[in-house]
């Protein structure tokens, strides 16, 4: 296993008050179930339904772009869990009480955030096959990541390791 405890302890504090900051935005109306159903569109309902679409669309031509979107998802699935079992951070609203928690979490630990990882690897993967897609998919996966620190599940590096990770997956997955 990874020892990061005291890493992870010192960023969290750095980064509590940005977390905060995001969380806060619950208080104007209508937000937190704003970001609740981005957030369940971005668990997989939004991709698959747009696989589907794409299939439908597209016929036979999409079939590369689905099957690549969704070797890309079941390996940024494996990667992310591997690392949240590595690294075992805390969620923000587990550490700090002025963060809530708006919404369930899907699993125990915070980093990276896998639902920005799943959108990033997602969008650049089927932004690659349509371009025309950006409009999109873009501003759905900012949302996305955004949905992950205003209900209080993801810290600010969290979310930027997910980007990251997620631009490497589609890369990697774009490059096979």
């Amino acid at each position: 296993m990874i020892r990061l405890d005291w890493h992870w302890q010192t960023l969290a504090e750095w980064e509590a008050p940005l977390a905060a900051r995001f969380n806060r935005a619950r208080r104007f109306r209508g937000v937190a179930d704003a970001f609740r159903l981005i957030s369940r569109l971005g668990n997989g309902v939004f991709w698959y339904t747009l696989m589907l679409a794409l299939l439908a669309w597209d016929g036979y031509a999409a079939v590369p772009a689905v099957l690549n979107m969704t070797g890309a998802g079941l390996v940024a699935t494996l990667l992310y869990t591997w690392l949240k079992g590595k690294t075992l951070r805390p969620r923000p609203f587990q550490q700090f009480g002025d963060i809530l928690c708006l919404t369930a979490p899907l699993d125990r630990f915070s980093f990276p955030s896998g639902h920005t990882l799943h959108a990033v690897a997602f969008s650049l993967v089927a932004v690659h096959y349509y371009p025309g897609l950006i409009w999109l998919v873009l501003p759905f996966t900012a949302l996305v990541a955004v949905s992950r620190l205003i209900l209080g599940l993801h810290y600010p590096t969290d979310v930027l390791a997910g980007i990251a990770l997620g631009s490497m997956v589609a890369m990697a997955s774009l490059l096979l």
